[in-house]
Formats: structure tokens, C-alpha cells, sequence
């Protein structure tokens, strides 16, 4: 079973975690959002509050395939302020486990060192926090176990591109059809 933990941190950019979220259910894999403090409620960038799944202390992340970072500001700032994530990330990209960031959140993944050689992408004006990255500016990245997205208007693709990475492109563009999302 695929599963993918989702860190959420206040001010968390809402259409960047919840479409991903949304899609991966639908696609059958198990989605732990996980509040990054010790209160399971966690209010977004536009006021919106969500009730988590879980705390960051209760997770065990040993047999996580994921994690995806939600940007929006403050919320990736805070994410990047959590020593224990930071942690967790650097285990993961040593692991070659999957890492993916949205919007400003790459550059949590550039402060830890992670995206050093690797191309990436992010929200405009972020290109400077992605320490060691090569830069493309395109919608959504991959490279090698890091996937990088520009903002919210990509998150569905995004989040295609992910279910691509543990299905198949076959089952997802059956997944999107159902969506009714354009090809």
C-alpha cells in the first residue's frame, strides 16, 4: 500500500494540500495529514481550518513511500522551521523515498540540502531558496525521487503526476477522466 504523509503547518496554501490529498485518496492510497504542532487543527493562508489526521510526534514514517509539502506563506516557512521534518527529509532523500513540494515549499527541501544537483521548480521568487538546484521554471519537475511544482493552479497536475509515479499512466488517465479533467 502506497502511503503518503502530508505535513500541514499553519498557514499552509489550502488548494495545494487539499487536491493532492483528494486525488491520492481516490487513487486508493493511504493519505496521513499530519499536523507539524501539537493540536490536530491547522488553519491555512486564506482561513480556512482543517482538522489533521494526526500530530507529527504520532506518525511513524518507517513505512511512508511519500512525504508532499504544501507551500503557501507562512505555512512553508514554518515547515522549514521544524527541526524534526527537516530530519525526517534528510532520512527520506538518503532512503530515495519520494519528496514532494509545492509552491514555496522547495525550499524547505533547499535549505536541507536535498535538491543540490537536481532540477526543481517553485512558486516565482523562491529560485533563490533552492540551494544547488538547477532552476526550470516548469509547472511540475521530477528528478529522481524529488518532485517539485510551481503553485496552486498545478496542484491537480501535480498530484496526477504523482499517482503516475506509483500506478501507471494508464490508471491515471482513467482516474483524471473521472475528474473530468481536461487532457
Amino acid at each position: 500500500m502506497i502511503k503518503i504523509i502530508v505535513p500541514l503547518a499553519n498557514g499552509f496554501e489550502e488548494i495545494e494540500a487539499i487536491v493532492p490529498v483528494d486525488v491520492w485518496r481516490r487513487a486508493g492510497f493511504e493519505v496521513l495529514t499530519v499536523s507539524i504542532t501539537d493540536k490536530i487543527l491547522v488553519t491555512g493562508a486564506h482561513n480556512i481550518t482543517l482538522a489533521t489526521d494526526t500530530t507529527l510526534e504520532k506518525v511513524d514514517f518507517s513505512d511512508a513511500s511519500m512525504i508532499f509539502l504544501p507551500g503557501g506563506m507562512p505555512g512553508a516557512k514554518n515547515l522549514d522551521e521544524c527541526d524534526e521534518l527537516n530530519q525526517i527529509l534528510k532520512s527520506f532523500n538518503l532512503e530515495g523515498k519520494t519528496i514532494g513540494a509545492i509552491c514555496a515549499a522547495p525550499m524547505v527541501l533547499g535549505h536541507n540540502q536535498i535538491l543540490k544537483g537536481k532540477n526543481a521548480t517553485c512558486f516565482p521568487g523562491f529560485e533563490h531558496e533552492l540551494y544547488g538546484a538547477n532552476f526550470t521554471g516548469n509547472t511540475v519537475e521530477t528528478d529522481q525521487n524529488i518532485v517539485t511544482a510551481k503553485g496552486a493552479g498545478v496542484a491537480m497536475e501535480f498530484a496526477l503526476e504523482i499517482a503516475t509515479r506509483f500506478k501507471d499512466k494508464e490508471f491515471t488517465q482513467k482516474l483524471a477522466a473521472k475528474m473530468q479533467v481536461p487532457d
